[in-house]
């Protein structure tokens, strides 16, 4: 078969790349009785969205070592910390998901060739958000 007579359909590529961290919150506006306004932690694990229209050599969207700093940022400001003791907001998952979006697309989008499409964050195998960034 000659593989060169399949011609390529248009469209976008996309790849993702999940990190982990852990750390405890509480949800302090919860009533007493729910038991996520006591403390307690997460094995988070976050994904990030990229997307791009064409690909840069070898033929990658991003090449995912340039996520490094991202993971330095996890582990660095993140991981094995208070949720409510660092960040300027209730810890959902929801909000974890836009601060971590816009971390990104301020510190790390403008050094790689992807665009941000969304970050995920996983509490559980079970239970997770997703922030989608507008097109821009």
């Amino acid at each position: 078969m000659d593989f060169s007579s399949v011609p390529p359909p248009s469209g976008a590529f996309t790849i993702g790349k999940t990190f982990d961290f852990e750390a405890g919150h509480r949800l302090p506006s919860l009533p007493p009785g729910h038991k996520c306004s006591q403390q307690h932690g997460h094995s988070y694990q976050v994904e990030v969205i990229l997307t791009a229209p064409a690909l840069q050599a070898p033929g990658f969207v991003t090449d995912f070592g340039a996520l490094s700093l991202f993971k330095k940022f996890l582990d660095d400001e993140l991981d094995h910390h208070n949720l409510d003791e660092i960040l300027p907001f209730e810890p959902t998952s929801e909000h974890l998901a836009r601060f971590l979006a816009g971390w990104f697309i301020q510190n790390v989008e403008p050094e790689i060739p992807g665009r941000l499409v969304a970050i995920g964050v996983r509490e559980t195998q079970r239970s997770w958000a997703r922030f989608d960034v507008e097109q821009r």
